[in-house]
């Protein structure tokens, strides 16, 4: 529990970016065109996943930063705590509802792989739940001589019987599916399955799915995703499935994907396709009677669902409709009967007003929807904290309120929820206080609580505060600080800062076990930047750092960083920043325009190579929040901040460390490696860590997971607390 909320502000005067100090870095392109930078680059061999050159750099890396965190004396005893962690069998097992019963997906040391199971509600809730194995994926690898990794299932409605079980190799994002039968617990013989790719699909009944994937050549974006949609009938295929709708091939985003909405009996309420023309902007169509019409929606919109005839949807901007403006973020309905199909017969006009059912003030947002039969639930971001509401529609086009208790200062997220039984899973979580599990009914006025996690670190040293630090624009930036509750505020504390700011992604507060334990427990410091880019404060948050704004993400973090050393709480010789993903971008411009603010970098999984990311699967779904290199304007805003090309060798850089994945099909390991390989070219002591299984998200092999924990945190101690 957050022991304080409180809100400073400090007047900061940021420095100016170092590549603005000094000449032009060495390895600056002569021209910014795609060719310009190419000729630019001594790495693109690093670029070929498993290129003999990439592939000897990376043994040659792996075994120098091997030695320097498994060698140090503090690794054995991190990885042991943080496998204990992540494999304890007093987790809380995540539930999803499945046909009567409940349905989880379990890791732990026995079964790292994971097993796939199901219990009945009432087992679930009593203290010695019975489990029923549906699909054990250590077994199926042992069996089949795979590197599985369970990436879910899609079972149809209402009975959940048939499932689309999908498996990647390895942890790629690429899977493959196959149908799979939850009463005889067997794959189904001769049943559907696709090979290896991105697919997108959905069940539209027992016999037929609507499949958007590889259909062979030419049927792919530049990002590798699929523009087209086609109907598959049991025993087709996919030669053989029919089309019923195309984008074209220079369409944006994560590729083209249906949607099929079902009431509380499984009865398809309304099939929607989404065609992305960039990383957010899309169109939004729906199938009628086989024919595809396009909805007059706003380009930037997340749809929630329907629910008895109404559509559920919030603008992701600001919008004009029949003379109402609606400010992006807001949660909306508007009768699907209203939904007309005027002389335009490719466009569905919008016909009535939309119905106003939740307006976010400026420091709000909403993280999560619930359409449930009769009402909707709703968790809510307050000033980065959550609140949990019920909203229910009334005769006159109104929607009425009710808030449910939850804990003070927590993050509140919604998960799986059942329309036929009116239930949603509801999960709250602090930085210092372990996830609680519990269920919203439909009639209930308060939470039923269902499991509690157990703690796994002594958090009764550290308190959690709230700041604001001032960016370059005079914005108020806010974040956390998790610190000792005796700290002495004279810039001693080690401390990690941890910022994303990209894509609309929220960062409320958590729950980190193995943060905890690694490093709280050890007198570390922890802080969350709620810098722009980021959800926490709906859309305009988001957009205030897209493309050309991009350096106000930098600035921001920047501010924070300055805002601890004013504090007290840390000093520059003390302070470490991680990140990944986009996350990583953010950490390597943090280096390179600031290194005079920091003294460790964990840099995971990064995209880093910004004037040739959209060269690099998947990078060019990205461009709708970073901005297109081969477009002269934006490629020059771009190249200010690209960390690969700002890097220079009169820099007084940290050591960092950076460290990404073979498998990763996500964001390519190429970024890693040439910004190590160019830092090693320069002279400069870094450390480079490849795994060669997992993927992007690291979560397919808890075993692995510690490990990569235990090196993360011997790298930080190393650096801020030695």
């Amino acid at each position: 529990m957050m022991k304080s909320l409180m809100m400073g502000v400090a007047v900061i005067a940021l420095a100016a970016p170092a590549f603005a100090q000094s000449q032009t870095p060495p390895h600056f392109p002569a021209d910014l065109t795609p060719a310009g930078v190419r000729a630019a680059d001594d790495h693109l061999a690093l670029e070929e996943v498993h290129g003999t050159e990439a592939m000897t750099f990376v043994a040659s890396e792996n075994e120098r930063a091997l030695a320097a965190l498994t060698g140090d004396r503090r690794y054995e005893p991190f990885r042991q705590q943080a496998e204990a962690i992540l494999t304890a069998t007093d987790r809380i097992p995540a539930p999803s509802f499945l046909g009567d019963g409940i349905g989880n997906f379990w890791q732990d040391a026995t079964n790292p792989k994971g097993v796939w199971r199901r219990t009945t509600l009432d087992s679930y809730r009593s203290a010695d739940t019975q489990w029923e194995t549906l699909l054990d994926i250590d077994a199926l690898s042992r069996a089949e001589g795979k590197d599985w990794v369970f990436k879910g299932a899609d079972c149809l409605a209402p009975d959940d019987a048939r499932c689309l079980i999908s498996l990647s190799d390895g942890g790629k994002d690429a899977v493959v599916v196959r149908e799979f039968d939850t009463t005889t617990r067997q794959f189904v013989d001769g049943g559907f399955a696709l090979p290896e790719g991105k697919h997108r699909i959905e069940w539209l009944d027992r016999d037929t799915l609507l499949v958007a994937t590889d259909f062979g050549p030419g049927t792919l974006t530049e990002s590798g995703y699929p523009f087209i949609v086609k109907t598959l009938t049991r025993g087709q295929t996919l030669a053989q499935a029919t089309e019923v709708y195309r984008g074209e091939q220079a369409d944006g985003g994560y590729g083209v994907s249906p949607a099929v909405y079902r009431d509380k009996d499984g009865a398809v309420e309304a099939v929607l396709i989404t065609r992305p023309l960039d990383t957010f902007r899309s169109q939004t169509w729906q199938l009628r009677d086989g024919e595809a019409f396009r909805l007059g929606l706003p380009e930037r919109v997340s749809v929630h669902g329907f629910q008895h005839g109404k559509l559920i949807f919030s603008p992701e901007q600001d919008w004009s409709h029949l003379g109402q403006n609606y400010r992006g973020g807001t949660l909306l309905s508007i009768c699907d009967g209203c939904l007309a199909i005027p002389n335009n017969p490719d466009l569905i006009a919008v016909t009535d007003r939309a119905d106003v059912i939740f307006q976010p003030t400026e420091r709000q947002s909403i993280n999560d929807v619930r359409v449930l039969d009769d009402r909707l639930v709703l968790s809510i971001s307050d000033n980065v904290v959550g609140r949990l509401a019920v909203f229910t529609p009334n005769a006159d086009r109104s929607w009425s309120r009710r808030d449910i208790a939850t804990p003070d200062n927590v993050a509140v997220s919604l998960g799986s929820s059942s329309r036929a039984r009116g239930e949603v899973f509801v999960s709250t979580q602090g930085f210092l206080t372990p996830s609680t599990l519990s269920l919203a009914t439909a009639t209930g006025e308060t939470l039923t609580d269902l499991r509690a996690a157990t703690a796994k670190f002594d958090a009764s040293t550290h308190v959690v505060e709230q700041f604001e630090a001032t960016s370059s624009d005079g914005v108020k930036i806010p974040y956390f600080v998790v610190r000792p509750r005796a700290l002495v505020m004279d810039g001693h504390a080690p401390t990690i800062l941890f910022g994303y700011g990209g894509f609309q992604a929220s960062f409320p507060p958590a729950y980190k076990p193995e943060m905890g334990k690694l490093w709280l427990e050890n007198g570390g410091v922890f802080v969350q930047a709620n810098i722009r880019g980021g959800g926490e404060f709906g859309p305009a948050w988001h957009q205030a750092a897209l493309n050309d704004h991009r350096q106000l993400a930098f600035d921001d973090f920047a501010a924070v960083a300055r805002d601890l050393e004013t504090r007290g709480i840390t000093s520059p010789r003390r302070l470490g920043i991680y990140g990944r993903s986009n996350g990583g971008v953010l950490t390597s411009v943090s280096i390179t325009q600031h290194p005079e603010l920091f003294n460790a970098a964990v840099i995971e999984s990064p995209l880093i190579d910004m004037l040739r990311y959209h060269e690099l699967p998947a990078g060019a779904s990205w461009i709708g929040e970073y901005g297109d290199p081969r477009i002269p304007e934006e490629a020059a805003w771009i190249a200010r901040y690209s960390a690969y090309q700002q890097l220079r060798p009169d820099a007084n850089y940290p050591r960092v460390y950076i460290t990404t994945n073979t498998r990763d099909d996500r964001v390519h390991p190429g970024h890693a490696r040439k910004f190590a390989a160019r830092l090693g070219d320069m002279g400069y002591d870094h450390l480079y860590y490849e795994e060669t299984a997992g993927g992007h998200s690291n979560d397919a092999d808890p075993v692995a997971n510690a490990r990569r924990w235990a090196r993360h945190y011997v790298y930080l101690s190393q650096q801020l607390m030695d």
